[in-house]
């Protein structure tokens, strides 16, 4: 398939054109799964990124512009801008966990002091509500950095697993210190 024939498909695509995207996705996917491969390192976080990406194609086809650059290196752009974001996505969590149990203060505040303990004790209650294997599990992840696929080996359960045990253990520690 030539340049210009992608091109056709994605405009084609713009215009909402279902058959026109099916003959786009066979023709594009094997190359964009491989990018979002070699971005995330993960085949089962990749092929969730691919079908993410398929969507924003769908959503955003009316923003290609038609030129001489290549349509493949816009949906290469797409993927991997979109790989990258899951990437970013993943380390937001342990940044926001790690500074709300950082009662370090540099001040030598006591109402402060005071508060960051009480917000340490709140976010440790809340903690022990959840099994010992999925708060060791968000500890690893959001405290310690350990990876995913680390916590999956460690824990012996399948990464899919893992993930879902940390996203529904991030939910129940909202809901707990919403409370």
């Amino acid at each position: 398939m030539t340049p210009q024939d992608i091109t056709k498909l994605i405009v084609r695509v713009s215009m909402k054109d279902r058959t026109a995207f099916d003959a786009l996705y066979r023709q594009t996917s094997a190359k964009l799964f491989g990018v979002c491969l070699r971005v995330l390192n993960d085949r089962s976080e990749a092929e969730e990124a691919l079908q993410e990406v398929y969507v924003k194609i769908w959503t955003k086809a009316d923003r290609f512009a038609v030129s001489d650059l290549s349509p493949i290196s816009w949906l290469v752009a797409v993927a991997r801008n979109h790989a990258i974001d899951r990437i970013r996505q993943r380390r937001r969590p342990a940044v926001e966990l790690d500074e709300a149990l950082d009662v370090a203060d540099p001040s030598p505040d006591p109402e402060k002091r005071a508060v960051a303990g009480d917000e340490q004790a709140r976010i440790n209650d809340c903690l022990e509500e959840l099994d010992k294997e999925k708060a060791a599990a968000v500890r690893g992840a959001y405290l310690r950095g350990d990876s995913y696929v680390e916590l999956a080996e460690r824990h012996k359960v399948p990464l899919n697993t893992m993930r879902t045990w940390l996203r529904r253990s991030l939910l129940k520690l909202r809901e707990c210190l919403e409370r």
